[in-house]
């Protein structure tokens, strides 16, 4: 499998994602976990609820800007079918809610805040995904 190196294209994309975990700890004092803005909306109706739909809007609108700009959807190949990738889905979900958290919140917010949790999550999920890749590669191929 070949895949294309681009480094400017994930470099803007980080800081951008950077920019926005910033703007809206500043902005609104609220951290940036997308399971937590999520979460939020589906289990507990209240005054904030504005916020969390805008940002949730805006992951959409954020694809929509890349169609406009670049002419053409992202590229994604899978071999993977529909429902492995919706039991996937499911067990990500299980594991953001177990882990207090998801990846974009303990590695981009939670790290940033010094959290000791958010580093312990860290290291344990990207332990977990190089092991995922060195046995579905070198042990399962």
């Amino acid at each position: 499998m070949q895949t294309t190196f681009t480094p400017y294209s994930g470099l803007l994309g980080g800081a951008l994602i950077g920019f926005a975990a910033v703007l809206l700890l500043v902005a609104n004092g609220r951290i940036a976990g997308i399971s937590s803005i999520i979460g939020g909306l589906l289990t507990r109706p209240t005054t904030d609820i504005g916020w969390r739909i805008a940002f949730v809007c805006g992951l959409g609108l954020g694809a929509c800007s890349y169609r406009l700009i670049a002419g053409e959807w992202f590229a994604v190949d899978s071999a993977a079918t529909w429902p492995v990738m919706l039991t996937a889905g499911l067990f990500v979900g299980f594991g953001t809610r177990m882990g207090g958290g998801c990846t974009s919140g303990h590695g981009v917010c939670g790290l940033a805040r010094l959290s000791p949790r958010s580093l312990v999550a860290t290291l344990v999920f990207m332990a977990s995904g190089m092991l995922t890749v060195f046995v579905t590669r070198h042990l399962l191929d």
